[in-house]
């Protein structure tokens, strides 16, 4: 068999493979359309948490749990499946980004940086973020 004909058969299977992965669902991105489903979602994996508040983001992809104590939940879609964790203020970096209802996290965990979340209105965007630097005013006075 010639070189060319075996490259066209491997890009061929190659493409048909990726065709196949796609069309039968595998490229899909998982969605928080309610807070009903994010909070179900955390549940799998800290059922012994309790949930004041859920905040969805604006593409649906992440919601922020305010557990009380001092800490948050995340979940946070990847692909078709979601991370879930729980933050305190050692785990976090908070900052308002530029853009209107926008936050900016940062994490120390290296699976999972962390990234920009941009929320439907300004009252989401900002509890979330004044219970994040509020987490991290009241970790600096205990220390104190």
């Amino acid at each position: 068999m010639s070189l060319p004909v075996l490259v066209a058969i491997v890009v061929l299977g190659i493409a048909l493979s990726v065709a196949a992965v796609h069309f039968t669902g595998g490229s899909k991105t998982a969605t928080l359309p309610s807070p009903d489903q994010a909070l179900r979602r955390f549940a799998e994996d800290y059922p012994d948490e309790m949930v004041a508040t859920v905040c969805l983001t604006v593409d649906a992809k992440t919601a922020f749990l305010d557990l009380g104590r001092g800490r948050i939940g995340i979940v946070h879609s990847i692909g078709d499946c979601f991370l879930t964790r729980i933050v305190t203020a050692d785990d976090t970096k908070v900052s308002s980004a530029d853009e209107a209802n926008t936050i900016l996290v940062r994490l120390r965990d290296f699976t999972w940086k962390g990234g920009r979340f941009r929320f439907a209105n300004a009252g989401d965007a900002q509890a979330v973020l004044k219970a994040l630097q509020a987490r991290h005013s009241d970790a600096a006075r205990e220390a104190a």
